[in-house]
C-alpha cells in the first residue's frame, strides 16, 4: 500500500513540476512585436532641442507612422500632406520656414505620403529656411 501511495505522490509532484515549467516558459519567453516594423524619428526643434521617437507601426509610409503617433499636422496638397507642424512646433511661413525631412542625414526626394518605410529606418526632421 505504501508503494502505491509513493507512486501517486511522485506522479502528482511530477505533474505540478510540468505545469510550473510550462507556466514559467510562457511568462518569461520574449513575446513578438505587435508591429511589422520599428522606425526612429528624430526631431530637431528651432531652439536646438532634439527629441527622438521610436515608433512601432504597420504603416507602409512615413505619414501613416507619424500620424499614428500624432506627431505631424499639415495641409493636403496635390502632392500629399504638406507638413506644417511636427511635435507641436509650427514652421513659420512669415519667416520662410519649412520642415525638412531626411533619412540618415540625406534629404528625402519624396513627401511623407510617398516615403515607404522599412524596419530599422531612421528619419530626421528639422526647420529649414528657403
Amino acid at each position: 500500500m505504501s508503494n502505491k501511495k509513493t507512486k501517486i505522490i511522485l506522479g502528482v509532484i511530477l505533474a505540478l513540476l510540468v505545469v510550473a515549467f510550462a507556466a514559467a516558459y510562457f511568462v518569461f519567453t520574449p513575446q513578438g512585436s505587435d508591429f511589422d516594423k520599428t522606425i526612429v524619428f528624430e526631431v530637431t526643434h528651432s531652439d536646438g532641442a532634439v527629441r527622438e521617437f521610436t515608433i512601432g507601426t504597420d504603416s507602409e509610409n512615413l505619414r501613416g507612422a507619424l500620424e499614428q503617433e500624432n506627431l505631424i499636422e499639415g495641409n493636403e496638397s496635390a502632392y500629399g500632406l504638406y507638413v506644417t507642424v511636427i511635435d507641436g512646433e509650427q514652421a513659420d511661413d512669415s519667416k520662410r520656414e519649412w520642415w525638412c525631412f531626411t533619412q540618415d542625414g540625406e534629404m528625402l526626394n519624396t513627401g511623407v505620403d510617398d516615403t515607404v518605410i522599412s524596419d530599422g529606418d531612421h528619419y530626421e526632421a528639422s526647420i529649414s529656411v528657403y
